[in-house]
C-alpha cells in the first residue's frame, strides 16, 4: 500500500541519511519514477525531503527532522497523499488525519525550520477546480529537473530564471517572483509576477529554470487559492482569450490538449469524435492550433475562426493550384 510505502520511504532516510532514486527503488521494491512521485507526495505534505545533486548526490531530510513517523496512524499517512488538496481530503474523509498528520510534521521540526515548512504548505495547490468524479483529462510531463528547480525557488523565495516558449514564439529567458505551484486536471502552472505584474506559465512549456539566490518579491503568507481563483476569473473573462468549440479525432486530442491553456468541457459525440470547449491564449494561438490539425479537427464555433481557417486553406489550394514556372521537374 502506497500509505506504508512513504512511512518507510521516511524512516529510510532518516536512519542512513541521503540515498539515491535507485537505492530507495530497490530498497522498496519498486520503480524509480515511483520513487520520484512519493518524493513528490511528501514534499507536498510538508516534509521536508532536498534533493542534492552531483555524482554522489539523492535524497535526503533537512537536518533536525525528529518526528515519529511510525506514530503516524494509517488514515494519516494515507492522508499524505492527498496533502495540499483540501477537496480530496474531504472527499475521502481524510481532512481532520490530513490535519492531525500535518501537525505532528511542523511540530517535530526544529524553530528554525517550522516557518519554512508551514509556508511550504500555502505554496503548493492541487486540483483546486476538479470534481473526483470529473473526465480524466491528459496529464502534462514535465522534466523532473526543471520542476524541482521550480518548486525550490517557490518554497524558498528566491527569484526564478526561466527559458519560457509562449506558443507560436520565440523562447527566451525571464526573472519572475514565484508565487506558488498549482496542478489543475493534469496541468501544472506557475503562478508568479514580473516587475510587479501578475504572470502565470504552463510548466510544461518552461524549457530550463534557474533559482537565483535574490529573495523574492512577494507577500510572506498568501492565500494561494484565492490567488488561483481570482486568475482563473481574469483569464476566463478578459484579455486576448478565446474560447473555441471543436471537434477532435480522438487520436489528436492530447495534441490539442497540450497546446490549449485550459479544457473546460468534454464529450463525445455518437461517431467517437470528441466535442470540447477549450480556451486559447489570443485568436493567433487558435488559429495555429488548429491548422496543425488539419483534417483531424473542426472548428464549430466562433464563426470568424471557421472562416479564417477556411479562407487560409482556399489561399493554399489557390497557390498549389497554379501552374510551376520552375521548369520540368528532374529525371528519376
Amino acid at each position: 500500500m502506497r500509505a506504508d510505502r512513504l512511512v518507510s520511504l521516511v524512516l529510510l532516510l532518516r536512519q542512513r541519511g541521503r540515498l539515491s532514486a535507485a537505492t530507495l527503488a530497490r530498497e522498496l521494491e519498486v520503480s524509480t519514477r515511483t520513487v520520484l512521485r512519493d518524493i513528490e507526495a511528501l514534499s507536498a505534505a510538508g516534509v521536508p525531503v532536498y534533493a542534492e545533486r552531483g555524482r554522489h548526490g539523492g535524497f535526503a531530510l533537512l537536518p533536525g527532522f525528529q518526528t515519529d513517523l511510525t506514530g503516524l496512524t494509517h488514515d494519516e499517512a494515507l492522508a499524505l497523499l492527498v496533502a495540499g488538496s483540501r477537496r480530496g481530503a474531504q472527499a475521502f474523509g481524510l481532512g481532520a488525519a490530513l490535519a492531525s498528520a500535518m501537525r505532528k510534521v511542523v511540530d517535530a521540526l526544529p524553530d528554525s525550520n517550522r516557518a519554512t515548512a508551514a509556508g511550504a504548505v500555502q505554496r503548493l495547490l492541487i486540483d483546486p477546480e476538479t470534481d473526483l468524479l470529473s473526465r480524466r483529462l491528459a496529464s502534462e510531463e514535465v522534466p523532473d529537473a526543471t520542476v524541482a528547480e521550480v518548486r525550490r525557488a517557490v518554497l524558498a523565495g528566491h527569484k526564478l530564471r526561466i527559458h519560457y516558449a509562449p506558443v507560436g514564439q520565440t523562447p527566451r529567458w525571464r526573472t519572475v517572483d514565484p508565487i506558488g505551484l498549482v496542478t489543475v486536471r493534469g496541468q501544472g502552472y506557475l503562478l508568479a509576477t514580473r516587475s510587479g505584474a501578475d504572470r502565470t506559465y504552463r510548466l510544461s512549456r518552461i524549457l530550463a529554470a534557474e533559482e537565483l539566490s535574490e529573495p523574492a518579491q512577494r507577500p510572506d503568507r498568501v492565500d494561494l487559492d484565492r490567488v488561483w481563483r481570482e486568475r482563473s476569473t481574469r483569464f476566463r473573462t478578459g484579455g486576448d482569450q478565446v474560447t473555441v468549440l471543436i471537434r477532435v479525432n480522438p487520436t489528436r486530442r492530447e495534441e490539442l490538449v497540450s497546446t490549449a491553456l485550459a479544457v473546460l468541457a468534454e464529450e463525445t459525440e455518437a461517431d467517437g469524435w470528441l466535442r470540447l470547449e477549450v480556451t486559447f491564449q489570443d485568436p493567433r494561438h487558435a488559429q495555429w492550433a488548429l491548422w496543425q490539425l488539419a483534417t483531424n479537427a473542426e472548428a464549430l464555433a466562433p464563426q470568424w475562426l471557421r472562416t479564417t481557417l477556411r479562407d487560409r486553406a482556399a489561399a493554399i489550394v489557390t497557390r498549389y493550384g497554379m501552374p510551376t514556372t520552375a521548369g520540368p521537374p528532374p529525371p528519376a
